[in-house]
C-alpha cells in the first residue's frame, strides 16, 4: 500500500503547484489592465477638475479685485509596482497531512510624481494678456458653437464702418448705448447662424505680378513654378505670375466664392487695416438676415480680460436683458448673462462644481431647458486650453509632489 500511494502523493505536490502558479500569473495579468485603468481614468477626473476649479477661482478673485494667478500640471509620471509570491505548505490535517495547501500573497503599489508649474512672467503674457485671433474664434465656430455665446464671451467691442452706423459699440454693461447695440449684433448674427446662413470662410482670391521677360533667367524661373502659375505672352515679353491667396477671415450671411476677385481683394485689404485681433463681419441686404446690415469688425480681448468682464459681472457691472433689434426674427436663446454665477456665504449642495474664495462660494448657476451657462463654462475650458503652450519652460520655478 505504501509503495502504491507514494507516487500518487507527489503527483499531487505538483500538481498543487503548478495550479497555484499558473492562477496567480493569471491573477497578476489581470490585476496590472485595472490599476492601470483606474489610475489613468482618475487622473484625467483630476486634472479636469483642477481646471475647473481653476478657472472659478480666478473669476472669484476678478470679482473681488485680487489679482489672477494659474498653475498647470506639466507632467505626471506613475510608477505601478506588482509584485506576486506563491508556495505551497502540508496540510495540517492528520491523514491528509501530505497532501500540499497554496499559499499565495501579492502587494500592488502606486509612486506618482506630479509637477505643477506657475503661469507667469512670458508665459502669463502669451498665455493670459494677450487678445485672441481670428483663428481661434473661426475655429470654434466651425465646431458648430454659438455665435452669439462666442462673442459675447470674447469679443470686447463691436466697431462699425458705415451703414450709418459708424462708430465704436463696447461690450460692456456700463456703456449703455454702446453694450445694446453689440448684444443686439451677436443676437442678429445668432439668427442667422440658427437658419445656417452663416458662412465662416477665409478670403480666397488670385494675386497677379508681372515681369519682363529678360528679367529672369532660365533658374529663376524653374524655381517660381513650384509657387506660382506662369504664363509667358510673347507679343509684350512679359511673364505674368499667379497666385491663390488665403486671407482674413471674414463672417457673412452669403458665400464669399460668389463675389469678384476684386471684391475679395478689397475686403481683405480692408482687413488688413485692423488690429490683430479683429475679425471682419459683413452682412448684406439681399441675403438671410440683410434687412439689417453690419459692416465692421469685432475686436476680440484676452483670456484675462474675459475672465475679469465674468467677475465683474456679478455685482460691479451687472449684465442686464437687451431686447433684439427690430429687424431680427425671434430667436430661442437671449439669456440676460454671458456666464450667470451663484454667490453665497454658504456651500450651495445643488451645484457640482465649486470654490470658495474668502467667505464666498462660487458656482455654476443651474438651468432648466438649454444649459447656457454649462455650454458657456465649456467653452471657457476650451478657449484656455487654446492657449496652451509648453509649460515646462526653462527657468520656471516647477514645483514636483511626490505620493
Amino acid at each position: 500500500m505504501i509503495f502504491n500511494l507514494y507516487p500518487s502523493v507527489v503527483l499531487t505536490k505538483a500538481t498543487a503547484r503548478w495550479l497555484t502558479i499558473l492562477t496567480l500569473c493569471g491573477l497578476q495579468g489581470c490585476f496590472s489592465p485595472m490599476a492601470l485603468d483606474h489610475a489613468v481614468i482618475e487622473y484625467d477626473k483630476a486634472t479636469a477638475d483642477i481646471l475647473s476649479k481653476q478657472l472659478l477661482l480666478n473669476i472669484a478673485r476678478s470679482h473681488q479685485h485680487q489679482p489672477m494667478h494659474f498653475t498647470g500640471v506639466s507632467n505626471i509620471a506613475a510608477t505601478f509596482n506588482f509584485q506576486f509570491n506563491a508556495g505551497a505548505t502540508p496540510a495540517f490535517t492528520g491523514e491528509t497531512g501530505s497532501l500540499l495547501t497554496p499559499v499565495f500573497g501579492g502587494t500592488i503599489s502606486e509612486n506618482p510624481t506630479i509637477s505643477i508649474v506657475p503661469i507667469e512672467g512670458e508665459e502669463f503674457t502669451r498665455r493670459l494678456l494677450t487678445p485672441f485671433q481670428e483663428n481661434k474664434l473661426t475655429m470654434l465656430l466651425r465646431q458648430g458653437a454659438d455665435v452669439d455665446l462666442i462673442l459675447r464671451l470674447l469679443a470686447g467691442e463691436l466697431r462699425i464702418y458705415d451703414n450709418g452706423q459708424s462708430g465704436i459699440y463696447l461690450n460692456k454693461p456700463g456703456d449703455a448705448e454702446g453694450y445694446r447695440l453689440f448684444r443686439q449684433a451677436v443676437l442678429h448674427l445668432s439668427s442667422i447662424q440658427d437658419r445656417h446662413k452663416l458662412f465662416v470662410e477665409p478670403l480666397m482670391f488670385d494675386r497677379h505680378w508681372t515681369l519682363p521677360a529678360g528679367s529672369l533667367t532660365a533658374e529663376q524661373m524653374a524655381d517660381l513654378q513650384k509657387e506660382f502659375k506662369i504664363e509667358y505672352q510673347a507679343e509684350r515679353k512679359e511673364v505674368t505670375l499667379s497666385k491663390r491667396v488665403t486671407g482674413h477671415i471674414l463672417l457673412t450671411n452669403y458665400d464669399p466664392t460668389t463675389l469678384s476677385n476684386e471684391e475679395r481683394i478689397r475686403l481683405n485689404a480692408e482687413a488688413d487695416k485692423g488690429a490683430v485681433n479683429d475679425v471682419s463681419v459683413d452682412i448684406r441686404p439681399g441675403y438671410p438676415g440683410g434687412e439689417w446690415p453690419i459692416h465692421g469688425v469685432f475686436r476680440l480681448r484676452s483670456f484675462h480680460n474675459v475672465l475679469n468682464f465674468i467677475g465683474q459681472s456679478i455685482s460691479d457691472d451687472p449684465e442686464y436683458t437687451v431686447a433684439k433689434h427690430p429687424q431680427t426674427p425671434n430667436v430661442s436663446e437671449n439669456p440676460v448673462n454671458t456666464m450667470a454665477l451663484l454667490v453665497s456665504d454658504d456651500e450651495s449642495a445643488a451645484a457640482d462644481t465649486r470654490v470658495q474664495f474668502g467667505d464666498w462660494h462660487y458656482a455654476l448657476k443651474a438651468e432648466s431647458g438649454y444649459q447656457w451657462n454649462r455650454e458657456g463654462f465649456r467653452l471657457l475650458c476650451q478657449v484656455f486650453q487654446m492657449t496652451m503652450t509648453d509649460l515646462a519652460q526653462q527657468g520656471a520655478p516647477i514645483i514636483t509632489i511626490a505620493k
